[in-house]
């Protein structure tokens, strides 16, 4: 088609963009002298009414979207049967030849970055619109540093209960795709931030966190898997920053940021945390988590635009996805994953000590703010068989992980629980050296109230420990 007119003004000059349900061109509008990227419906899905009418929704979504961060629409036509939509024409790289070219980003490229495509993600929320396709192919820099989020054409109404796609379709690009998508569920607002908390650590890391050979290897994993930290991939991210991302991978929607505007808010915060401290300030790990103690924590209260998943072969893997989750006892429902348990830290346990460490700090432990924290004593030689930190469950529950979040990574330590609290404990984890992140599964038991991190060796080069936050999941009795 590159020599054609269409509509009597659009010129097709170059093919930008190839996916399975369109074609994007660069065009130039001889009506209004401009550059334009028209996008052309394939013409075999020209004579099936739920793709045109997909194609005709994305155009109509996307028009009521009149924002700085969002491509806009320009025109929807229909020439010698053929749909076509047309956008305006962004001059410069998508996200994903960002990462590709450069690797990681800098700390304050990647949020700068991440906080428009939350802006734009938050207007078509408050629009009733989720994307459900965040990704950084999806994202176009115009070159002077602004990212507009495209591609709206898998988007779908926040308020409908009927669409061209219904639940237990799989829709999206898998390396990105939230939990509850992949396993054909009704998605939301905090589908985009699980998404949108991919794309900001893959900036950050310059990789994904769940790479795979195919769709459903990788959708499993979303399903199944806990996300990594960034922490474990890049050592110098400051620690709220790992913790805003940490919690945007919830696995449960409910656990993630209840909005896109409250991440854009964590978003924020921690880039006025960057204006504090100085950028060159960001590779001094444990003196920047030390500063972020005076900032106080937020409360909830291109030249090439990408391509689009072709649709016939997103049916035909969320077919293979539904199935598989089904022979797997899910019956296309996401397996369980424990909910995020309300615990407190009470104290310390130091049964070979003096029976007591720095007990008064433990609730700095589960205040929800990294930057705070308890700490062991300090030590010139630490010979005795462990020290550790107790966190209440206010009841018997049965714990499947403890994660530990800690700014002196380095320290081994394994997990205990008991039902009275300074009384004999039980091992109910492995052993594991400490990073600024880290996961215990934790072995089936009995329910337990009291989980204990007892700490059996210091840092390498420390004399002392500190473990910063402290998380629990499973199911309450």
């Amino acid at each position: 088609m590159v020599g054609e007119r269409i509509a009597g003004r659009y010129e097709l000059e170059e093919v930008v963009g190839h996916g399975g349900m369109s074609t994007v061109y660069k065009a130039h509008d001889s009506l209004l002298e401009r550059n334009v990227a028209l996008k052309v419906l394939h013409q075999q899905y020209n004579e099936d009414e739920d793709f045109v009418e997909r194609f005709k929704r994305e155009a109509r979504s996307v028009a009521q979207l009149q924002h700085p961060n969002i491509v806009t629409v320009i025109d929807r036509g229909e020439e010698n049967g053929r749909q076509y939509i047309v956008f305006e024409y962004i001059d410069g790289e998508n996200l994903k030849e960002l990462v590709v070219r450069k690797g990681r980003l800098d700390v304050r490229t990647a949020l700068e970055i991440a906080l428009e495509i939350a802006h734009g993600l938050s207007f078509a929320h408050e629009h009733g619109l989720v994307h459900r396709d965040v990704k950084p192919q999806n994202v176009l820099l115009n070159g002077d540093g602004g990212a507009k989020v495209t591609d709206f054409g898998i988007a779908r109404s926040l308020d409908v209960e009927r669409s061209v796609t219904q639940t237990g379709t799989v829709l999206g690009t898998s390396n990105y795709i939230a939990p509850e998508q992949a396993s054909g569920q009704p998605v939301d607002a905090q589908t985009d931030v699980y998404s949108l908390g991919i794309v900001l650590y893959e900036m950050l890391t310059g990789e994904l966190p769940f790479p795979g050979e195919n769709f459903v290897a990788v959708a499993m994993k979303h399903i199944q898997e806990p996300s990594p930290s960034v922490l474990d991939a890049r050592g110098d991210v400051p620690l709220r920053i790992a913790e805003m991302i940490d919690r945007a991978l919830e696995k449960d929607p409910e656990q993630r940021f209840p909005t896109m505007d409250a991440f854009a808010t964590e978003i924020e915060v921690n880039l006025a945390a960057l204006d504090e401290v100085g950028d060159d300030a960001i590779t001094m790990v444990v003196p920047a988590a030390q500063r972020l103690k005076q900032q106080p924590r937020r409360r909830d209260p291109v030249s090439r635009l990408p391509l689009f998943v072709g649709l016939l072969g997103a049916l035909a893997i969320a077919a293979v996805v539904v199935g598989l989750l089904t022979l797997r006892g899910g019956g296309g429902q996401s397996p369980p994953v424990g909910a995020r348990l309300s615990i407190a830290g009470v104290g310390a346990y130091d049964p070979y000590g003096d029976g007591t460490e720095h007990d008064d700090a433990a609730i700095n432990t589960t205040d929800g703010n990294a930057a705070t924290y308890w700490a062991t004593e300090h030590y010139n030689s630490f010979r005795k068989a462990g020290v550790g930190l107790v966190v209440d469950a206010h009841g018997a529950v049965q714990v499947s992980r403890i994660t530990v979040v800690t700014d002196t990574p380095g320290f081994t330590a394994e997990v205990r629980a008991t039902n009275v609290q300074g009384g004999p404990t039980q091992l109910v984890s492995g052993r594991r050296v400490v990073s600024r992140t880290t996961r215990f599964a934790i072995r089936e038991s009995t329910p337990k109230r009291f989980y204990i991190v007892w700490i059996t060796k210091l840092p390498p080069d420390g004399s002392f420990a500190h473990v910063n936050e402290v998380r629990a999941f499973g199911t309450a009795q």
